[in-house]
């Protein structure tokens, strides 16, 4: 008697080894409060929350003094992982290596910014539910709405909007491809590109402006009116 298809897993990676030198402050942004709450903390409570998650996986530096008291070691179904590199790259690729022998190849990981606290369960289920099977996966992004300049030694030209997204996170990837394209890609910003390089074509999910990377102190004020909605 053949046994039943297994179903894919989703998990849920943070990469959070950055340092925030933006953001002028004395500790990582990631660890900064908003709404009462630090940013990472805002990040894993959103999967936490999401019953699609098998678990969530926290990667920082191996020296970090502040990841015991953000995500306590005792808190359910999320751990963290002390392997992080000096990109984000790194960090992601470091710790999908930890966990090759908890991930099937096609298990889903869904890699979040740790400083994009806006992200929520229901967000969540939005990508999962349009990458459905989709033999790639993808990303939550938004349309570019202004009109865009560009700036060279010939002076300033407009580009064409209608084709250009801002790239969002999560960005989700089977296991197995991730790991592939992240292993031969070293010069990238994003999982999206790793996959670029290697000739697939994510798909574009359309997320939501709370969604927004905190990356300059202005940016705090608009998360947390997002936060306190």
């Amino acid at each position: 008697m053949s046994q039943p298809a297994r179903s894919a897993r989703y998990f849920a990676l943070i990469p959070a080894a950055g340092v925030g030198s933006r953001m002028a402050e004395r500790c990582p942004k990631q660890y900064l409060a908003i709404a009462g709450r630090p940013m990472l903390r805002h990040s894993a409570d959103a999967f936490l929350a999401s019953p699609q998650i098998a678990h969530t996986f926290v990667v920082v530096s191996v020296a970090d003094a502040y990841i015991d008291d953000v995500i306590p070691p005792a808190l359910p179904k999320v751990t963290t992982l002390r392997c992080g590199g000096a990109t984000r790259r790194d960090s992601v690729l470091n710790g999908l290596q930890l966990l090759r022998p908890t991930i099937a190849d096609d298990d889903w990981v869904l890699v979040h910014d740790a400083a994009r606290p806006g992200l929520t369960p229901q967000l969540i289920a939005h990508l999962i539910a349009e990458i459905g099977d989709d033999a790639v996966g993808g990303l939550l992004a938004l349309p570019v709405v202004d009109t865009v300049k560009q700036v060279g030694a010939d002076g300033v030209r407009t580009i064409p909007r209608e084709a250009l997204w801002l790239a969002q996170t999560p960005q989700m990837f089977r296991y197995g491809v991730l790991c592939r394209a992240l292993t031969q890609a070293t010069h990238v910003t994003d999982e999206a590109s790793a996959l670029e390089a290697l000739g697939y074509n994510p798909k574009l999910v359309t997320g939501h402006p709370r969604n927004l990377k905190v990356t300059l102190p202005s940016d705090i004020r608009i998360a947390e009116m997002y936060l306190q909605e």
